[in-house]
C-alpha cells in the first residue's frame, strides 16, 4: 500500500485529508455526545485532534511518503477506535 501511495501521493493525500478529517469529525461528535468523565473525554478529544492535525501538517509540509502514510494509518486507527468505544 505504501508503494501505491508513493506513486500517486498528491492525489491520495488530497483524498486522505478529506477522508480522515470526516472520520475524525465523526469520532469527535460521538465522543462529545457520550456521557463520560470530562477528563477522559478531553484526553480523547486531544488525541484525535492532534493526530488529524499531524497528518494534515505532514501533507502540507510535504514530508516523506512513509511518514505521511504512517500518520494516515495512525489517524484512521485512532479515530476508528474512538468511534467504536463510544458506540459500545
Amino acid at each position: 500500500m505504501l508503494a501505491e501511495f508513493k506513486r500517486g501521493e498528491i492525489g491520495y493525500a488530497a483524498i486522505a485529508i478529506l477522508g480522515q478529517s470526516c472520520l475524525g469529525s465523526i469520532a469527535v461528535i460521538l465522543l462529545l455526545m457520550n456521557d463520560m468523565p470530562t477528563v477522559i473525554k478531553m484526553v480523547q478529544l486531544f488525541l484525535v485532534t492532534v493526530f488529524c492535525m499531524a497528518f494534515n501538517g505532514a501533507v502540507l509540509a510535504q514530508l516523506k511518503s512513509k511518514i505521511t502514510f504512517d500518520l494516515l494509518i495512525a489517524t484512521i486507527l485512532l479515530s476508528t477506535c474512538v468511534i467504536i468505544t463510544n458506540l459500545v
